[in-house]
């Protein structure tokens, strides 16, 4: 039974997926999240055959039925990404016993979306879109009120606060060159998540993912978000605290535990 539920939340993991793609494309050219959706090259309303994800793609080879040009490799990983954490969420709530199981668990799938959503609009246009983080930092305070309220104050608030005023004082000194004014807001809504001492693995894993892996693209002079990263570039960072945020919500513990008997022996 936990292997079909697994199947079904995965798989409408891939569905909720293809939806992210779209909401990327129609938020950076400002259009409607409503009517049918069409080839971004050519611009042909797709048909329900031609809208299943991964399996889509897979099918057509990567190209476009209409007009046999290059679909991006964005639209499946995206769906894959969405499936995968559905089903890393979904696991990790379980047992889901009761109505504040449920809403805890709707509530983490509404921030996954929110969070591949600007993962991958920051990578691609190197901006973090309000439309989505404003959104999602007034849900996580709704939902921290309501079902957290005695650690929202002492808690959750303070760790939000007092990231945002770190990015804060950096994004000052450096007048927006080391950090964006999106990613001190983007930290409100990562402290209102995790708390402390989460909050702290969180964006050190962030510093440090972005520390790595920005060498790696600066001296390999690797295409970043379809531009050619250079030393002098910038890359967004968004991605790197989004990716810190979910290994600290997942095993933020387990890594305080290994660091702690680390420590002591």
């Amino acid at each position: 039974m936990n292997y079909i539920f697994n199947f079904y939340i995965f798989l409408f993991g891939l569905i909720i997926g293809s939806f992210l793609n779209s909401v990327i494309y129609r938020l950076e050219r400002d259009k409607s999240l409503g009517g049918r959706s069409y080839c971004p090259n050519c611009k042909h309303e797709l048909k329900w055959i031609d809208l299943f994800p991964v399996f889509s793609y897979i099918f057509l080879k990567g190209n476009c039925k209409y007009c046999n040009k290059k679909i991006s490799i964005q639209y499946p990983l995206v769906e894959i990404a969405t499936g995968l954490m559905f089903l890393l969420i979904f696991n990790h709530q379980l047992p889901i016993i009761s109505l504040q199981d449920l809403i805890a668990l709707c509530f983490m799938f509404y921030i996954s979306c929110s969070m591949i959503t600007i993962f991958v609009y920051d990578l691609k246009y190197f901006i973090i879109p309000d439309k989505v983080l404003l959104p999602a930092i007034v849900v996580t305070f709704l939902y921290q009120l309501f079902l957290n309220f005695n650690l929202l104050i002492l808690n959750y608030f303070w760790a939000g606060l007092i990231s945002f005023l770190f990015f804060w004082i950096i994004f000052f000194i450096s007048n927006g060159e080391w950090m964006g004014f999106g990613d001190c807001k983007l930290v409100v809504l990562l402290g209102l998540l995790l708390g402390f001492p989460n909050i702290l693995i969180g964006l050190f894993l962030s510093f440090f993912f972005g520390a790595i892996i920005g060498l790696i693209f600066i001296f390999s002079s690797i295409s970043f978000g379809g531009k050619v990263v250079g030393l002098k570039s910038q890359i967004p960072f968004a991605p790197f605290l989004i990716l810190g945020m979910f290994v600290a919500m997942f095993w933020g513990q387990q890594i305080i535990s290994w660091y702690l008997n680390f420590l002591i022996f």
